[in-house]
């Protein structure tokens, strides 16, 4: 199956929905794959299963699931 051209990634935004992964800091691991994180507006829950994640570290996430391990929060804050 081939690709049309002009269906290329080449910017910063999700081909699919056009949206963007968030980066989030882990607050808490969770036994279910999921993570209680911290937005920066807020706390939520989100899937870690697709990502090597440890409570500090910074993960992009797109659509609740993490995708990205971006590793240790260079600069911690409080949780909210």
């Amino acid at each position: 199956m081939s690709v049309p051209e002009d269906l290329h990634c080449d910017g910063e935004v999700c081909v699919t929905c056009s949206d963007e992964a968030v980066p989030v800091t882990v607050l808490a691991l969770c036994d279910d794959g999921m993570a209680r994180v911290d937005t920066g507006l807020g706390v939520e829950e989100v899937s870690v299963a697709l990502v090597d994640a440890a409570v500090g570290d910074v993960v992009l996430v797109h659509a609740k699931e993490a995708i990205a391990s971006l590793g240790p929060d260079p600069v911690p804050r409080p949780g909210p």
